[in-house]
């Protein structure tokens, strides 16, 4: 998780090192006009939560190599991300373009490549368990940023999914939501009745599927 309440002189490390390849201690100590000593104690910091990363640049000459420090993946959450804005953009894009009716047909093109995809995710054999079909799906769902588990309960399971990567495309666009239930219905089988009971759309914390075995 990216920490909270970086130091403004920890946050200038972070921008540095994201407008160059990666650069030595004693680099960013000369380009931010501090210290050597300051710059490693950030550093050390940073690498701590995870944020900077070192390695060994080539030696020029005999002596150890340098230490080169660069950014990780997880410090790119610390910069801005236009994701959601653009996905909105579009949305308003399309409908403009091609009306209510021509998004529904960009949402239902995009509903069948996640059935072929989630198809293509389920273990195979006619007798697979329920429980081995949500906890496929669990896992699906949580490869796109759902942050899904599948829990029992009683004789169902729950399909529990305690984020929403597109919850601002889908406050714009009710149709990303709306197939998700024939969705999951279409995967998992005729054997079994899916149920939404908790939708964060509605005010919900997390979206909660309730699926049981048809009787």
């Amino acid at each position: 998780m990216v920490p909270t309440g970086l130091t403004d002189a920890k946050r200038r490390v972070l921008e540095r090192l994201k407008r160059v390849d990666g650069a030595t201690a004693s680099e960013l100590a000369a380009q931010l006009g501090v210290t050597e000593t300051g710059v490693r104690q950030h550093l050390d910091a940073l690498e701590q939560h995870g944020l900077v990363q070192r390695s060994a640049r080539p030696a020029e000459g005999r002596g150890r190599p340098p230490v080169t420090w660069s950014l990780t993946s997880l410090a790119t959450g610390l910069f801005p991300d236009r994701h959601g804005d653009l996905t909105l953009e579009l949305l308003d894009a399309i409908r403009a373009a091609v009306g209510d009716a021509g998004l529904d047909q960009v949402i239902d093109a995009r509903a069948g490549r996640q059935l072929r995809a989630y198809q293509a995710a389920m273990p195979a054999g006619p007798d697979v368990s329920l429980r081995r079909r949500v906890g496929a799906l669990a896992r699906q769902r949580s490869a796109e940023g759902y942050m899904a588990e599948a829990r029992p309960d009683g004789d169902d399971l729950l399909l529990v999914e305690h984020h929403c990567p597109v919850c601002s495309a889908a406050t714009a666009c009710a149709g990303l939501c709306r197939g998700e239930l024939e969705l999951f219905r279409s995967v998992l089988g005729d054997d079994v009745v899916v149920e939404r009971t908790q939708h964060l759309m509605a005010g919900d914390p997390r979206c909660v599927y309730r699926v049981r075995t048809r009787r």
